[in-house]
């Protein structure tokens, strides 16, 4: 699962991204809100941690931007704030939870754990396919595929987008830790993997090429296109 922390004390930032990686998450790290903003243009994410008081932003205006990309995804606001006006303006502008500076981090993991399982879910849902991000999982017609890895991430990241073309870039900036060490050939190895693995065998067609531009989610097929 995939976490974005918007934390401008570098301390504590580092501090949270190496504690939820020993939990196995996925971290993006980012210092202000601007870069906070970015990353929510390019990636999905499971849950957001956020500092409200940002040097170049307010961490709550992160939460609308994210809800719009997916309602599903959880956000925490992080706070050294410790009055109850300010938990309560925090939670009516559409966090899932608020945590008050200094907080214990075995409690941080507990809260991050309950929002993950109770309102976190981001399994995807299209006709007979279900894609759950976070036991990794591809189900068809009750049957689950074996796809793992990359491949997993990018059927899952073309089908969040799946009113849009993404590109090669788009792709590995949302779903390779370090873009700029690959080639964009690795794309087209995991999308080969997935038309082997899992179109080809059950005769569906789940992705499709646009020319020059990169790659569209396209199950189920319009009647007019099967």
């Amino acid at each position: 699962m995939r976490i974005l922390i918007v934390e401008d004390e570098t301390t504590v930032n580092k501090t949270l991204s190496e504690g939820l990686n020993e939990f196995n998450y996925q971290t993006d790290s980012a210092e202000n809100f601007k870069d906070g903003d970015y990353y929510l243009d390019i990636r999905n994410y499971d849950l957001i941690l956020a500092d409200w008081m940002l040097p170049d932003g307010n961490g709550l205006e992160l939460i609308q931007k994210a809800k719009s990309n997916n309602p599903k995804t959880a956000v925490i606001i992080l706070s050294a704030r410790d009055d109850k006006e300010s938990e309560i303006e925090a939670l009516e502008a559409g966090a899932d939870d608020y945590i008050k500076k200094p907080f214990d981090f075995d409690i941080l993991i507990a809260r991050i754990k309950a929002r993950l399982r109770f309102g976190g879910s981001n399994v995807i849902e299209i006709d007979d396919l279900s894609i759950n991000p976070q036991e990794e999982k591809v189900v068809y017609k009750g049957k689950e595929i074996e796809l793992k890895g990359k491949p997993f991430e990018v059927l899952t990241h073309l089908a969040r987008h799946r009113d849009e073309i993404v590109s090669k870039e788009q792709l590995l900036d949302a779903i390779w830790e370090e873009p700029e060490l690959v080639t964009p050939n690795v794309i087209e190895v995991a999308i080969n993997q997935i038309r082997q693995k899992m179109d080809k065998p059950l005769n569906i067609q789940t992705i499709e090429t646009v020319r020059r531009r990169g790659y569209r989610f396209c199950y189920p097929q319009k009647k007019s296109e099967s």
